[in-house]
């Protein structure tokens, strides 16, 4: 009596293995309130895509419009252009590429300065009074100036920590314990 004993692996192996060797479940459908939770932290974290210049780009953008909408509804830059600073400054910070996270706190001062200056009150005397303007306006309104900045420099740091770190270790300064040698 002859008996084949080679295997193709085509043949289920006995004992319900797969011919390759690993036994895999099918696969169970997640359970409903499991996969609304994945959806909703993959909603909840953006993916970030701005550069360091779209950053500072974006930042300055929003924040003159606020400043203009602010100066065009009540004659000067106030608390609508303090807070649209603070929302431009936390977009910035949360969008902005991990390579250029230093960028964020950067922009939101350069993005206040620029929205004041062009939005600014000039109090009706000509190039002088717009200067004296933008001062008073920075100093009136640095309270808006660090809140924004803290604020994009305390998300680029918290995303700084999370990210895993780039440096690899060697095969000689792994955990495991090494023989010393002997002599």
């Amino acid at each position: 009596m002859d008996q084949h004993s080679a295997r193709t692996g085509t043949e289920p192996v006995p004992g319900g293995e797969a011919a390759a060797g690993v036994y895999r479940p099918p696969p169970r459908p997640a359970h409903p309130v499991t996969a609304a939770l994945r959806r909703l932290r993959a909603v909840q974290r953006p993916r970030p895509r701005l550069t360091g210049l779209g950053t500072g780009l974006l930042t300055t953008v929003v924040t003159v419009l606020g400043g203009a909408v602010d100066s065009f509804l009540f004659d000067g830059p106030g608390v609508l252009f303090g807070l649209v600073f603070l929302a431009a400054s936390i977009a910035g910070a949360v969008y902005v590429r991990p390579y250029d996270l230093l960028a964020a706190p950067v922009a939101a001062p350069i993005a206040f300065a620029v929205g004041i200056t062009l939005t600014g009150d000039s109090g009706g005397g000509g190039f002088a009074g717009h200067v004296i303007g933008v001062f008073t306006g920075l100093a009136t309104m640095t309270g808006w100036l660090y809140a924004g900045t803290a604020l994009a420099a305390l998300i680029a740091g918290v995303r700084a920590l999370r990210l895993p770190s780039r440096r690899r270790r060697s095969p000689r300064s792994s955990a495991a314990p090494r023989e010393r040698s002997r002599r």
